[in-house]
């Protein structure tokens, strides 16, 4: 008996989603900014010198394990075989090294005196390297989508 509905196929390849370990890594990034700039934010309200350790070790935190999270992206981008999912990766790959960057400077920032650690450069710093994990978390995790499909018989 013949179906009443069409094949559907489609007609990009499917781009593949992260792999799990690869997406564990990169959660780290995406939760662990956003809490630094959470704790810088309090820190600038109560001048509680507590909450710039609270930030230093989030923001050492979330570069160690954005660095292997980056080092995994760059490798999947490196191996990719397909044009699309090359530049898929690399925009993946080109944020969370914008992130790590970012993060790298915050911590440099937060490394000063108490009272100097944080300010409007600690602020800044975090919102940028917290907006840039979650680009890079939002376009890794995007990538298991159909794109296109096509009614076939």
């Amino acid at each position: 008996m013949l179906s009443a509905q069409p094949a559907v196929r489609p007609i990009r390849p499917l781009r593949r989603s992260l792999h799990p370990l690869h997406a564990l890594l990169m959660a780290f990034p995406v939760a662990l900014f956003p809490s630094a700039l959470l704790s810088d934010v309090t820190y600038v309200k109560t001048a509680q010198i507590q909450w710039t350790n609270f930030s230093a070790w989030l923001i050492t935190g979330a570069l160690l394990f954005g660095g292997f999270a980056l080092l995994w992206s760059a490798i999947v981008t490196w191996a990719a075989r397909e044009p699309m999912e090359r530049r898929h990766n690399g925009v993946v790959t080109v944020l969370l090294a914008l992130a790590w960057i970012a993060g790298l400077f915050n911590a440099f920032q937060h490394s000063h005196d108490g009272w100097a650690s944080v300010g409007t450069m600690g602020v800044v710093l975090s919102v940028l390297s917290t907006i840039l994990a979650l680009a890079a978390g939002w376009v890794g995790h995007s990538q298991g989508r159909v794109l296109a499909v096509e009614a076939g018989r």
